[in-house]
């Protein structure tokens, strides 16, 4: 079977066939779009309220418990319960000093047990503890 097509030997009229090139890109093409990974949001999906000065935070070194409306409050989607919150952030604070709490409360979450969660991450040693909101639509 001839490398190049074309019905003379002179060089002339020569083309080299890259159909093969093609269906190796294409191969290629699909693997890559099958195996390719979707960074997903640890946690539950809360009703976050509106705030005029919310700002985005680095949630590579903080630690994040999520408050939902039922009361149940979770930390990396394991349900803790408030007074698992002081043993979890100790322990994260042990990893890193300086790391922060975010409390990432539902809109319908109690306020009571939005304010024993933040008291329990103080007792445990944090110094910065803030709360997420959204920012307004305009």
């Amino acid at each position: 079977m001839p490398r190049f097509r074309g019905g003379s030997d002179d060089g002339a009229d020569q083309q080299i066939d890259i159909s093969p090139l093609i269906d190796c890109v294409f191969i290629l093409l699909i693997f890559f779009i099958v195996t390719t990974t979707f960074i997903e949001e640890a946690g539950v999906q809360v009703e976050k309220p509106e705030a005029a000065a919310a700002t985005t935070a680095n949630e590579s070194t903080t630690v994040t418990l999520h408050l939902t409306a039922k009361g149940d409050v979770l930390l990396d989607g394991r349900n803790v319960g408030v007074r698992g919150v002081r043993a979890e952030v100790k322990r994260a604070l042990r990893e890193d000093s300086e790391a922060p709490v975010v409390v990432q409360a539902d809109a319908d979450a109690p306020t009571r047990l939005l304010v024993q969660v933040v008291d329990e991450a103080r007792l445990a040693g944090a110094e910065k503890v803030s709360l997420t909101a959204r920012k307004p639509s305009a």
